[in-house]
């Protein structure tokens, strides 16, 4: 008997995916489009950037796999220096099924990314709102977009966030709004205003009453223990992801709370006016 799959019609939205895995198979059904075995990427390319703002004390470096399907790109972000430069010729040409079971999972992420991204694009129609960043100096562009991030966050002044993925502007928008932080990245150090930075993200999130997570966790494995968390405890979970923008949209609704996407190219690659995507889901109810 042939095995009957059910797809989603466009602009209607799929079922929350009840974990990564879930997702990669639903997709490799054909549940949200065509056969990945039919989608073959056409260029595949890395971003190295290095940024120190001004009137800022610290800067920090960014790498970026990116792989392109059709007019779609899907990112995730790595460790400076960890991609090797073999991956990037592995995924030219390749088919997205082979990809979405390669051993790196930065290439995993990616395809997913660029497959989503290439059925799913963020429209109004998938639940996407568009928001708008002036042009100007990076730092301009990083708290015009930190405001967008942090305003979704469903939690009144004198809440604990947890920010894992230490961005300074972040942390700036947060204090503008009252709400206490954790800041935590596998980096450690310190933060622009000399608090430590914790590395262990899972250790600190019962005495937390929202999360705000970067997507890179999507890349570095570490995303299902905060999802399942958020669920568990009904806890708001915002992801802002440059990692996978079109993939963490589809837990919305499965522990995620509300994600702030924006794909390729990012803000810190043009001084031009940009646009990123807001989307919204059911919000849990944290404490306040």
């Amino acid at each position: 008997m042939n095995q009957v799959v059910t797809r989603t019609p466009a602009g209607e939205a799929p079922a929350p995916a009840a974990s990564y895995d879930d997702l990669v198979a639903r997709v490799l059904a054909g549940e949200f489009g065509p056969d990945p075995a039919t989608q073959r990427i056409a260029v595949a390319f890395s971003t190295r950037q290095a940024v120190r703002h001004e009137g800022r004390e610290g800067g920090y470096r960014n790498e970026v796999l990116s792989l392109r399907l059709a007019a779609a790109v899907g990112s995730c972000a790595v460790e400076p220096g960890e991609l090797p430069d073999a991956a990037i010729e592995d995924c030219v040409g390749a088919d997205l099924d082979r990809l979405l079971a390669h051993e790196l999972r930065p290439v995993r992420v990616a395809a997913l990314d660029a497959y989503l991204m290439h059925v799913r694009p963020h429209t109004p129609a998938n639940g996407a709102r568009p928001w708008s960043l002036p042009a100007g100096s990076s730092l301009r562009k990083s708290r015009a977009r930190a405001r967008a991030v942090t305003g979704l966050i469903d939690a009144g002044p004198g809440a604990r966030v947890l920010v894992i993925g230490v961005v300074n502007s972040l942390l700036e928008a947060l204090r503008e709004r009252g709400l206490a932080y954790v800041p935590c990245d596998l980096k450690g150090g310190t933060t622009e205003w000399g608090e430590p930075v914790r590395t262990d993200a899972l250790a600190e999130l019962e005495r937390c009453d929202a999360v705000l997570a970067s997507g890179m966790t999507l890349g570095n494995g570490s995303f299902e223990p905060l999802r399942e968390h958020a669920l568990r405890h009904r806890k708001p979970l915002v992801m802002f992801a440059q990692t996978g923008s079109a993939v963490l949209p589809r837990f919305l609704g499965s522990g995620v709370s509300a994600v702030c996407a924006e794909p390729y190219p990012f803000f810190w690659l043009d001084g031009g006016s940009g646009i990123i995507h807001r989307y919204h889901g059911e919000t849990p109810g944290a404490a306040r």
